[in-house]
């Protein structure tokens, strides 16, 4: 099938006019239409098609390409249909080579043989898979060259000299080259480093190169064609044919195709030679590895967009460096008492007579500066940040309570910040929000998907993967790729730790059980993790079941999830059948994530750690509990932790012991409390309402 590829690049050099290359997304704008813009294409002088399979999260993509891939998943296409059009169309006439480019977890779920298998059947020619680096890609790569697929790799702006040698081993038919650091999207102006990123590329290939990422009026294609073998256009075909008429989309991409290639004009033709660095193309290809271990078992990995592969490693020498450096553990610790730290642990006596059985214990972080466990991770990246020389930090916040921390430590260290937030959160979460202007930073709403943490981890990924050089992401949980969770843990560790050496000082022994609350899981896992190796204490995390795991409505993704990849990492997600990342639902918004970090993933597979699934509900009846009996209020994140574990201990002995991790104060709750109660109050007996004015509240009968 390469060789379809091959004819391609070589009949535009014939002509002396570099190879077009369109992108559009498989079932856009309508499924009835899509066979008829692929043959249009061709007509309209494209070379080669980039095909693009639908993806709930493409966060590699920009806005356009993003509406896109949603419009598509409404109008019903997945893998099978997108292999149809192009079967489709090859009955039709379609000669020109196509090749599909997406993400990985939907090929994952289908199955990597059989998709080679039947994208051989179906007339492709080869694969782009955006967030599957090829040292993740080992055997679907085996498996094209197989079927005689090809698998394209793609390089970038940031991608190292020693990248580049490796990227150029495994292409077999061209290479694909994004001409600046970003996500997709048209632009006005080219990158003038361009003419350097080929060269540097041309020194180590002689296979054809195709730029793309920005290119959308002729003369950007001129300009692109006179330097490069091939023009990739994508989001202004995707442009055009959301403009056009209904059931004209076709015709407006074969006449957009036609002008942007100079066809209509007559202007199609290099003015001169095209300039070549020489560089003959190697065929082996050895394997890298990281640092550190990247995996828990078989979660975790770097499945990443090559734009950030580099900067993730320079990020794990750092902190590699750090983490073996005594003066940087000297000057985290420096920050103790402006955090707080150590946090307090204490008997939860009252709370204890109610279950009736283990005495409860409380390891206290919502006493910490900013009101959670938070902190911990903000203080350690951010001064790995700086030892890198980042200026800007960027991060995601669910509740708040991230985003917080992380402006409170670059208000401390002179840090820009921008925190990304779900607009649903920060509805649900004005205070936080308010609390994060307040400290200076600036508040990014998220507004695609659900508009909760998800989608705030998806556009904090786009601001890293377009300006890398200057900016950190600040990963406020134990997700992501590696060394995120890693590091999150090793800096959130000091809750597990401190634990320890409280509960041997307080009780002369360790406690039976600790519980936490699990949504991407950075507290539990700083709770869990110096706890692993003593095999009598129970690992007890509590996730979000919402309205029920036996509803759609619901974040239990441990309970109910399925082995996938997203955000860089394997782990257990809430997916369709095909791939696709489902919508979440939790009271918290800390909690509403469909992933979990690949640690957490490992601790239930192996059978270390033990998962329960706790409602909206049964969360509520834990905050009344433990404010109503301990005068503590809680975060509604740990409100499911108190449930969980006032079932663990009333099942105990009265010998027995358990610690709960109050991850976070429910100062930033109260709002949503009122807003839930009227519905959720009367299934635990809490008749409790806000009132706009108190002084018309009935007093109550004291006699």
């Amino acid at each position: 099938m390469t060789s379809r590829i091959s004819e391609a690049f070589s009949k535009a050099a014939r002509e002396e006019r570099p190879a077009f290359v369109a992108y559009v997304v498989a079932g856009y704008p309508t499924l009835a239409e899509a066979v008829d813009v692929l043959l249009e294409l061709e007509k309209g002088g494209v070379d080669l098609i980039e095909l693009g399979i639908p993806f709930t999260d493409p966060l590699a993509d920009g806005p356009t390409i993003q509406a896109a891939h949603i419009t598509s998943l409404e109008n019903g296409t997945d893998i099978d249909s997108s292999m149809q059009l192009v079967a489709d169309a090859r009955i039709r006439g379609l000669n020109i080579p196509v090749v599909f480019m997406g993400y990985y977890n939907p090929i994952m779920q289908y199955g990597e043989e059989l998709l080679v298998e039947r994208c051989a059947q179906a007339g492709i020619d080869g694969y782009i898979v955006v967030d599957l680096p090829p040292e993740e890609a080992v055997s679907f790569r085996g498996l094209c060259a197989t079927l005689e697929l090809s698998y394209i790799p793609l390089i970038t702006p940031s991608t190292s000299e020693a990248r580049i040698k490796r990227l150029v081993q495994i292409a077999d038919s061209f290479i694909y080259i994004v001409s600046r650091s970003g996500v997709t999207g048209a632009r006005k102006y080219l990158d003038t480093h361009l003419p350097e990123l080929l060269g540097r590329v041309q020194q180590h290939s002689s296979l054809p190169l195709a730029v793309g990422f920005g290119v959308n009026t002729h003369a950007h294609f001129k300009d692109v064609g006179a330097m490069a073998d091939s023009v990739v256009i994508g989001s202004q075909f995707i442009t055009v044919m959301k403009n056009a008429s209904p059931g004209k989309a076709a015709e407006a991409a074969r006449r957009y195709a036609e002008e942007v290639s100079g066809r209509t004009v007559n202007d199609t033709k290099r003015a001169k030679p095209l300039p070549k660095f020489g560089g003959a193309h190697a065929t082996d290809c050895s394997e890298t590895q990281s640092l550190l271990p990247d995996r828990f078992g078989d979660f975790g990995g770097q499945y990443i967009p090559e734009a950030l592969y580099d900067c993730v490693a320079e990020l794990e020498e750092a902190y590699v460096q750090c983490k073996d450096d005594p003066a940087f553990w000297e000057e985290f610790r420096s920050f103790y008492p402006y955090m707080g730290r150590p946090s307090p642990l204490h008997l939860a006596d009252r709370l204890t007579s109610k279950c009736g059985g283990a005495r409860i214990f409380l390891k206290r972080e919502d006493l910490c500066h900013t009101g959670s466990h938070k902190l911990n991770n903000a203080i350690g990246q951010a001064l790995v940040a700086k030892r890198l020389g980042k200026t800007r930090i960027i991060a995601e916040t669910g509740a708040g309570q991230h985003g917080v921390g992380t402006a409170t430590i670059c208000a401390k260290l002179g840090l820009q910040c921008i925190i990304y937030m779900g607009s649903e959160d920060m509805r649900r979460q004005a205070l936080n929000v308010f609390r994060i202007r307040m400290l200076g930073a600036e508040v990014i709403p998220a507004t695609t998907g659900s508009c909760t943490l998800k989608d705030a981890v998806n556009e904090a990924m786009r601001d890293w993967v377009t300006n890398v050089q200057s900016t950190h992401y600040l990963v406020g949980s134990a997700i992501g790729c590696h060394p995120f969770p890693t590091m999150v843990r090793v800096f959130q560790c000091v809750i597990g730790n401190e634990t320890k050496e409280q509960m041997q000082a307080l009780t002369g022994r360790l406690p039976d059980a600790v519980v936490a609350c699990v949504g991407g899981g950075s507290n539990s896992i700083g709770m869990f993790y110096p706890f692993i190796s003593d095999k009598s204490v129970r690992l007890v995390g509590a996730e979000a079941a919402g309205d029920g795991v036996d509803t759609p409505k619901h974040s239990a993704t441990i309970s109910s999830g399925t082995l996938g990849v997203f955000h860089g990492a394997k782990t257990y997600l809430l997916q369709d059948k095909k791939g696709q990342i489902m919508e979440t639902h939790s009271i918290s918004a800390g909690l509403d994530y469909p992933g979990v970090g690949p640690e957490h993933a490992w601790l239930r597979a192996t059978g270390r750690g033990e998962y329960h699934a706790v409602t909206d509900t049964q969360a509520l009846e834990g905050f009344r509990n433990l404010t109503q009996l301990e005068g503590i209020i809680p975060a509604l994140e740990s409100s499911h932790a108190v449930y969980q574990a006032m079932q663990v201990a009333s099942k105990m002995s009265p010998e027995q012991q358990i610690v709960i991790c109050v991850s976070g104060r429910g100062d930033k709750d109260v709002n949503t409390v009122a807003e839930v109660l009227p519905v959720i109050g009367p299934r635990i007996g809490w008749d409790l309402r806000f009132e706009e004015d108190p002084t018309k509240i009935p007093r109550r009968d004291n006699n």
